[in-house]
């Protein structure tokens, strides 16, 4: 009988580990990021939360015991808990963005916390882009400081609509009722102009433990939630306005002959088995034939679930392509508007060349224009020809490929966008998509294409190249300005007339009617820093364009041609340019 009993026994158990693991995975999971100016106290608030949260394992609370780092003044120093690295122990500061994941029985949390110094205002924006909520935390003996105002702001730019200001180091100012109710007054007229409509200020000391999990016995005129209790009962659950299907393409499998699937992360919508989508950019109406998981076809995919979809018919479809639903489609745009946080030391300049990533879609870009410069005290524009690291302003976008865009404000997913350095593939910008669309601008563009008038002599672009014995051609050579001069100075040596370029600062209308009427001069043009790619200049002959690896595809296929091989092709190219002596030149092919 004990055998009977002790299987009983164990069936009950894993019953109720079944039960208590399904409770857990039907748990709402709460992002949120804390922000703020430096010496706030985020680190230390963290760690108060996780250590009276029962959060944090008792191996972890030894190893903060036994720090020589202390700079709380007190028994324990809660910021250890999150202040990980070497650098920010020794400093005392928050430097990388540190997450952190706990739960209670309520609810399933993931702590982004975030730097609050100036310098490290990107990696408060990497961490609040994927949050649902965000603590700014306002020094009670400081008030609100210029972070404060430029981390709300751009929490209410990335769309965050939850927000607690936590009035921090109430302790220091003796838990005064009128300090709190000032600072209060302050943040909700901050929060009013900026368009958050959820706003609570909770009165705390993190060093303390006031009001963070428990309520404080010193702050009696407090009748509000404590931090961990709103936490857990704020209604977070943003209602989008986008239900319908936007599914970048990431990565195509075909492992053989009888499987082809298209992989990534349904960015918005409800996929189910015989759903009509359209394929972008090419239009071609395709239905869903099934859904590939891990566990075999699903019945049903829902955002944001990364997922495998295999078509009933084949289309050609590729990284970058997005399936979409017939009846909203999203806005097919080269030029748009967008709220942009400038992330790299080295200001942003109008016209230079930029890499942007958008969804799984990469391509070139430019900033045409800097509309204003957002203040972010006064919340007033201001007028800039420049943007230097952590400035917000709105600008105008333009790229040398369509992309797929959705308002933010609809969708994250689609409405965002990351500016990439092309020489050093580094993150330089955050965007976010406001106007899907210029009106005027592709039409002025075209309008733009037509080049300057050259042939309005008797000389024809025949007897120019007999008399320089050579074609024109046109060299693309995206930011390699040493190859360029190296190349004009060789071929002109060997007998070429030629022209180094740099295209710096030209937009792309205005360069293309450069390089037409150069052309038309018969010379060997070597363009460096320009937005344009060999199809751009279809109205030359294709054979006459020579173009390196977009930097788009190095960047995906981390690899790039380097300059001896670029130097070999450019000669070999210019070479099939010349013309046998006294041959007319209609014989060896007509330039369009």
């Amino acid at each position: 009988m004990p055998t009977v009993a002790n299987s009983e026994t164990g069936r009950d158990r894993s019953k109720s580990l079944s039960a208590f693991l399904e409770a857990d995975l039907r748990k709402d999971l709460l992002r949120f990021t804390t922000a703020g100016s430096v010496d706030d106290g985020k680190s230390t608030l963290i760690g108060r939360l996780l250590h009276d949260a029962k959060a944090v394992y008792e191996d972890q609370v030894a190893s903060v015991q036994k720090s020589k780092i202390n700079r709380s003044g007190g028994a324990f120093d809660f910021s250890l808990l999150t202040d990980g690295l070497r650098a920010e122990r020794e400093q005392g500061i928050t430097i990388d963005v540190a997450y952190r994941y706990f739960s209670t029985a309520r609810r399933k949390f993931i702590i982004a916390d975030t730097p609050g110094h100036e310098q490290y205002t990107r990696n408060m924006a990497t961490g609040a882009s994927t949050a649902d909520l965000a603590i700014i935390l306002v020094d009670a003996t400081k008030g609100l400081l210029t972070q404060t105002h430029r981390h709300t702001y751009i929490a209410s730019l990335l769309g965050i609509r939850c927000v607690i200001a936590a009035i921090n180091k109430m302790d220091l100012v003796g838990y005064g009722e009128e300090v709190f109710l000032r600072l209060q007054r302050d943040f909700l007229s901050l929060a009013s102009r900026l368009g958050i409509s959820s706003v609570q200020c909770i009165p705390i000391s993190a060093l303390a433990g006031d009001n963070v999990v428990s309520l404080s016995e010193n702050m009696p005129w407090y009748s509000g939630p404590t931090l961990l209790g709103h936490l857990e009962t704020v209604d977070f659950r943003q209602a989008r306005s986008l239900d319908a299907v936007r599914f970048p393409i990431q990565y195509v499998i075909r492992p053989d002959f009888r499987f082809r699937g298209f992989a990534g992360k349904l960015a918005s919508g409800t996929l189910r088995p015989g759903v009509e989508l359209v394929a972008l950019p090419s239009g071609q109406e395709t239905r869903v034939k099934a859904i590939v998981g891990f566990d075999g076809d699903a019945d049903q995919a829902i955002a944001p679930q990364s997922i495998t979809l295999q078509l009933e018919n084949e289309i050609d479809l590729s990284r970058g392509d997005m399936l979409v639903s017939p009846s909203k489609l999203p806005a097919t745009s080269r030029t748009f508007s967008a709220a942009v946080v400038w992330l790299q030391s080295e200001p942003l300049r109008v016209e230079r060349a930029l890499l942007l990533k958008q969804t799984t879609r990469l391509v070139k870009a430019r900033i045409r224009r800097i509309r204003h410069r957002i203040n972010v005290n006064t919340l007033q524009n201001e007028p800039a020809e420049q943007l230097e690291m952590n400035c917000i302003a709105e600008v105008e976008v333009e790229t040398n490929q369509p992309l797929f865009l959705d308002v933010y404000g609809v969708s994250r997913a689609t409405g965002s966008f990351i500016l990439i350095d092309p020489r050093s593939n580094a993150t330089v910008g955050a965007g976010m998509v406001r106007e899907t669309s210029l009106e005027g601008v592709a039409e002025a563009g075209e309008q733009d294409w037509a080049p300057i008038e050259v042939g309005i002599g008797t000389v024809t672009r025949e007897e120019r190249q007999r008399r320089h014995g050579h074609k024109a051609g046109i060299f693309l050579l995206g930011n390699r300005s040493s190859l360029a001069k190296s190349l004009e100075r060789t071929l002109f040596d060997q007998g070429f007339q030629t022209v180094a370029l740099d295209a710096s600062g030209v937009a792309s209308p205005a360069l293309k009617r450069l390089l037409a009427s150069l052309f038309g001069v018969g010379l060997m043009v070597f363009c460096t820093n320009g937005s344009l790619e060999p199809q751009d200049l279809a109205e030359l002959s294709s054979e006459a364009v020579f173009g390196i690896s977009d930097p788009a595809d190095f960047v995906a296929a981390l690899g790039e041609e380097d300059d001896v091989q670029i130097t070999q092709r450019a000669l070999s190219f210019a070479n099939k340019m010349r013309l046998a002596p006294d041959s007319d030149a209609s014989q060896k092919g007509t330039l369009k």
